[in-house]
């Protein structure tokens, strides 16, 4: 059976209805190199060709682009699978502090252009607004760096309505990538705006986060429902995202094969509407 696909964005591409997000395999508690290596080529085996990282996914700035270097050598054979990377974050001692000067972009995205081994990134994301700096200076600064053909295609992640707008008068978005999932509906205003204006919408943490994702299946209602599907409960986070929205692509987070395995199977589950209207009343 072929993986289900959706658009994304307005890109002209297609990729897996469900991505790998691929944090998990280069922050703390991350397995070897090698784990990490098989567990993309386990999501590569499911059909997913959707990987999305940042150059921020490290242990702390002495190891920044970790996540992107892995991701390089596990997709050398792999000519299919698309990648969305991430700028505008550093790790100072480990903390996450935003950084969206137009200078620091300039390097992070060279930067990332050397750790994924690319001539041009497919779809490079603002990884979260700075405060200290106006939203238009780093959105701009993508803007012209899509120009030099740097990137093809630009996205945005941690974004407010009023930002995607904001961004959306400078540059074509492509994609946002914010919090979503059954407990967290907190996006679903930026979610609606992507519908009309025909963006990709990118959850992360769709399973409740790194900590809280094999403990979902402690919910009664999402319990249940796996049960009627004999399905495990991640499978029921994900399809339930999928079936809100035809712009939707979750990318649940895995540093092990049998995770990312599990979470692939959530693209074949067929929800009722009856079901999608009960767990909805989860995070509600």
């Amino acid at each position: 059976m072929t993986f289900p696909q959706r658009k994304l964005g307005s890109t002209g591409l297609s990729v897996s209805a469900i991505g790998m997000g691929c944090m998990p395999i280069s922050v703390n508690g991350r397995p070897s190199e090698e784990e990490g290596i098989r567990t993309i080529h386990a999501a590569l085996e499911q059909g997913i060709t959707f990987f999305d990282t940042a150059d921020a996914y490290c242990l702390n700035n002495d190891d920044f682009g970790h996540n992107e270097r892995i991701l390089a050598k596990a997709l050398q054979q792999h000519p299919e699978a698309i990648v969305a990377t991430k700028g505008g974050n550093q790790r100072p001692d480990g903390r996450w502090e935003a950084n969206g000067h137009p200078e620091h972009l300039r390097k992070a995205i060279e930067d990332s252009l050397r750790a994924l081994n690319l001539e041009t990134i497919v779809l490079y994301q603002l990884h979260r607004p700075d405060p200290n700096v106006p939203f238009a200076e780093s959105v701009g600064a993508i803007a012209d760096l899509q120009k030099e053909g740097k990137l093809l295609h630009a996205g945005l992640s941690n974004v407010s309505v009023e930002q995607l707008d904001e961004a959306s008068d400078i540059l074509q978005v492509a994609s946002v990538q914010n919090r979503m999932n059954l407990f967290d509906h907190s996006s679903n205003a930026v979610l609606k705006r992507c519908e009309q204006l025909g963006i990709a919408f990118l959850p992360y943490s769709p399973l409740n986060g790194m900590s809280k994702a094999g403990q979902i299946g402690a919910n009664e209602v999402l319990s249940r429902i796996a049960d009627k599907y004999q399905a495990s409960p991640q499978q029921i986070a994900l399809a339930w995202l999928l079936h809100l929205s035809p712009v939707m692509i979750p990318i649940p987070g895995a540093s092990k094969s049998s995770s990312i395995t599990n979470s692939a199977k959530g693209a074949t589950v067929a929800l009722t509407p009856e079901d999608i209207e009960e767990l909805s009343t989860i995070g509600s």
